[in-house]
């Protein structure tokens, strides 16, 4: 039989405290205070130890699913044959649909930014695809510069770290020196957010007359477990091609881009819209700056550059097709556009006596309005004078241009 002592501690039959009620009313009020600093403590052991499981569990599940969703698992520093795979032709055929815009149908695309100055022209459009977060199709354009070195340049992650400030760590995990797969960790920093961590896999190809592909996806690796101070982007596809401007001394690379960071949709387009032009300006900055030092740096070490496979005969084919039907379509584009210029032209010509007129009406009202609030003195009248005299001027005139 129980003693009347150990009834006045802990029942734990049921799951919680069960205690006499003699306890409460009589007895030690130091051992009521130190009681329940006991009960609270382990109320708080417990919830402790419930959200520890939950995050446990919740953190398997999205491995997990991450892995399924990228059909890619996590990989060791030295499985060099898993990893070749990651990237293949399919994705490059897949790039190419994409930047031809032959993907989805039906697809409505806004446009984001259209700004150009001396140097670089970009614009960028967007799309809300069925399935995924937004997706971003942009254009830019580099005057007096080669395919060559803006590959090099996009590619050169160390020389960005010096003019990209949003970097900060960039470091290569592992390479397939027979497919030239490349697996990188990035982690990038945002106002007010909690850096972002990418794990990416990339591959490169090279066309005909120095064209040049690149494909970058998200995938796991063994050597970069996930850490709490970093949100791990769970889907990144992104890819770009490089290839000369007919005609001068210029090349294009065109992008289009899907990532999902965490980040809200509207406050991310609404950032996007309003930064990236100021971020093109400092990517052409630093273009200009880099050096024949920095590239030779880069063709030296093994990378994505240094293995680059060639575009398949088959994908090669694909890409002349669309080239021949844009030109085709450029140059019944550029007829077009010349007859509307011209139509426009003559209405312009048409229009300027009638822009004149409003002009006029314009001045009229002002010497209205000036005289109703009370300007009614002697300069005021003078100035109105003039002005009445300068209309009639205005209106022989036009009515000399009009019948032409």
């Amino acid at each position: 039989m129980a003693s009347a002592a150990e009834s006045k501690v802990l029942d734990f039959s049921r799951g919680f405290l069960i205690l006499d009620e003699k306890f409460w009313n009589g007895g030690n009020s130091q051992k009521k205070v130190w009681f329940t600093i006991l009960a609270l403590g382990f109320i708080l052991l417990f919830q402790f130890l419930r959200g520890f499981i939950k995050n446990r569990n919740r953190s398997v599940q999205v491995t997990s699913t991450t892995e399924t969703t990228t059909g890619t698992t996590s990989l060791g520093p030295n499985s060099q044959t898993s990893i070749s795979g990651i990237v293949s032709d399919a994705d490059l055929r897949y790039l190419i649909n994409e930047l031809d815009e032959k993907g989805e149908e039906n697809v409505k695309w806004d446009s984001v930014v259209d700004k150009r100055n001396s140097n670089v022209t970009y614009n960028v459009k967007s799309c809300k695809p069925k399935d995924g977060p937004l997706k971003y199709l942009s254009v830019t354009i580099f005057e007096n510069c080669s395919t060559e070195v803006l590959r090099d340049f996009y590619m050169d992650n160390e020389y960005r770290k010096q003019w990209d400030k949003m970097i900060v760590e960039d470091d290569q995990l592992q390479i397939d020196d027979i497919s030239g797969v490349e697996m990188g960790r990035t982690v990038k920093k945002f106002p007010l957010l909690t850096p972002r961590e990418y794990v990416l896999a990339w591959r490169m190809w090279e066309g005909k007359d120095k064209t040049f592909y690149c494909f970058i996806k998200e995938c796991e690796n063994a050597l970069v477990p996930r850490q709490k101070k970093y949100v791990r982007v769970g889907l990144f596809r992104s890819g770009w091609r490089i290839k000369k401007v007919p005609g001068r001394n210029a090349c294009e690379i065109k992008l289009v881009h899907q990532e999902d960071a965490g980040l809200n949709v509207e406050m991310a387009k609404l950032a996007f819209a309003r930064g990236i032009w100021g971020y093109v300006g400092k990517m052409d900055t630093a273009l200009r700056k880099y050096s024949p030092i920095a590239r030779s740096k880069l063709s030296s070490v093994k990378n994505a550059v240094t293995l680059m496979q060639k575009v398949p005969p088959e994908l090669e084919t694909i890409t002349e097709t669309t080239d021949c039907s844009l030109h085709a379509s450029t140059s019944s584009g550029s007829i077009v556009r010349q007859g509307i210029e011209e139509v426009n032209e003559k209405k312009k010509l048409i229009r300027k006596p009638s822009r004149k007129t409003v002009a006029n009406g314009l001045l009229l009202l002002g010497g209205l309005v000036c005289l109703s609030r009370g300007q009614s003195s002697l300069g005021a009248k003078i100035a109105m004078a003039c002005i009445l005299r300068k209309l009639a001027k205005h209106g022989n005139a036009a009515t000399q241009v009009a019948p032409n």
